[in-house]
């Protein structure tokens, strides 16, 4: 399991830099984190189940807490707070946020959501 050396939220950007031990890292914006949260309200309950997260362009981060050796819970300032980011998921979207996140506006904009700026 590779596991992140630093995770640290910069909240005058409203990104959280990530780190891994492989050398991996990245700047992640909050509403990227948010609207990609593991959580069963943002995800489903299984394929096919996800929901698209509209209107998350200015969520902020109230706390991020470790969860034993192997993630850490982020505590959104929307109320959001169910999901549990493992360190595996959490390399994941680093690696894959270009990709994901272009994907994740074609969707927005396939729904009709104009995204405000944030």
């Amino acid at each position: 399991m590779i596991k992140p050396i630093e995770i640290r939220y910069v909240k005058k950007s409203n990104i959280v830099f990530i780190k891994f031990e492989d050398g991996i890292s990245e700047n992640l914006t909050v509403e990227y984190l948010r609207c990609f949260s593991p959580s069963a309200e943002v995800k489903g309950h299984g394929p096919g189940q996800e929901v698209l997260q509209t209107g998350k362009e200015n969520v902020g981060i109230d706390n991020i807490e470790q969860v034993g050796n192997y993630a850490v819970k982020i505590i959104f300032d929307d109320g959001h707070n169910t999901g549990l980011y493992s360190w595996e998921y959490l390399h994941e979207l680093c690696v894959n946020y270009k990709q994901n996140w272009h994907e994740y506006l074609d969707k927005l904009s396939k729904s009709g959501y104009v995204r405000k700026k944030p």
